[in-house]
């Protein structure tokens, strides 16, 4: 059902959003609820995942959930994994549902390897209180928020479990505590830096600049690194646009942005950043149309085409009915 709400200005209409799914597919074996992702294993050949409208920020879920989040994050995610599959393999088999990513069961890296092009988010948090040494890799003296790095550098982190914070480690800690081998963070490296490259290519044809991201890589079963999980969303990445980057690096303005970074923003403003004993600020529906509007424009700016929502009418009945189309065809 949808219903009406009102402001002073603005009739909204709220929607069914996604948060919980608890699915029982034929030959599952198990699943595993990550911040914002469901996956379910079928019969160890298949990870079934599911995207939500939940929103985390700072690794927290927020209490409520942003309309078509998860079919946008879903979207860019495989369109991006078929725009790079031609230098980088990944795990991706079909999308049978505009929440649905469908792959092959993968053992994931307990690393994501987070990649920075510029001086921006959680670098330059730390550039600000004195730190010149980041995931045990030096940045350059002198250096303004938002300036672009020399060359763009890899700062790792734990791939935390059960909604705890990921932590920053070093290459060397990786290797020394057995995290990932030494040829197979190689090849992760090597991965990182040409899926990044193809992403700053595609940005540019979109009129923007790729600033930072992450990736997740994983095993198959035969022993293959592939790219698995979101790549080059607004969740997991940040944007700048061209137009009026240099002109506002050279007044010392914030860059306009496209990420999630507008909801850490509203968090820190609002007295949260993740820390023990701080409260999450109240999202009204105002606020919540309001970045699930954000989020749309995310959408057809980094896609370059217009989002059409799916009908949500019955959104978790759609949702098993084509997952289950797709496995009885297998």
């Amino acid at each position: 059902m949808t219903d009406r709400f009102i402001n002073p200005s603005i009739i909204y209409i709220t929607v069914n959003t996604i948060n919980d799914t608890n699915y029982n597919f034929p030959n599952q074996k198990s699943v595993y609820k990550g911040k914002v992702r469901e996956v379910y294993n079928i019969d160890d050949q298949f990870l079934v995942m599911i995207a939500s409208d939940r929103l985390s920020a700072f690794d927290v879920i927020m209490p409520k959930q942003i309309p078509f989040k998860g079919q946008i994050l879903n979207q860019i995610a495989t369109k991006m994994m078929k725009a790079t599959e031609d230098i980088v393999p990944n795990w991706l088999i079909s999308n049978p549902d505009e929440n649905v990513a469908i792959g092959h069961l993968c053992t994931p890296f307990k690393v994501e390897m987070v990649i920075r092009g510029y001086l921006s988010g959680h670098a330059a948090r730390e550039y600000k209180i004195g730190r010149r040494v980041i995931c045990g890799v030096e940045m350059p003296e002198g250096m303004q928020e938002n300036d672009q790095f020399p060359k763009p550098i890899i700062t790792p982190s734990t791939k935390a479990d059960n909604g705890e914070h990921d932590e920053d480690i070093t290459r060397d800690e990786i290797l020394s505590r057995g995290i990932v081998s030494e040829e197979d963070y190689l090849v992760l490296e090597d991965y990182t830096r040409k899926l990044f490259q193809r992403g700053t290519e595609i940005a540019k044809e979109r009129e923007l600049i790729l600033v930072d991201t992450k990736y997740e890589f994983g095993k198959t079963k035969e022993g293959k690194i592939v790219l698995i999980d979101e790549i080059h969303t607004p969740d997991s990445s940040r944007y700048f646009y061209i137009d009026g980057y240099a002109e506002r690096q050279e007044r010392k303005e914030s860059q306009k942005q496209l990420s999630k970074e507008f909801v850490r923003q509203w968090l820190i403003q609002n007295g949260f950043q993740g820390k023990e004993g701080q409260k999450i600020p109240e999202m009204n529906e105002n606020k919540i149309n309001e970045i699930s509007e954000r989020y749309i424009e995310l959408y057809e700016q980094i896609a370059g085409e217009k989002f059409v929502k799916a009908n949500v009418n019955k959104v978790e009945e759609r949702i098993e009915r084509n997952v289950l189309e797709f496995l009885n065809n297998q």
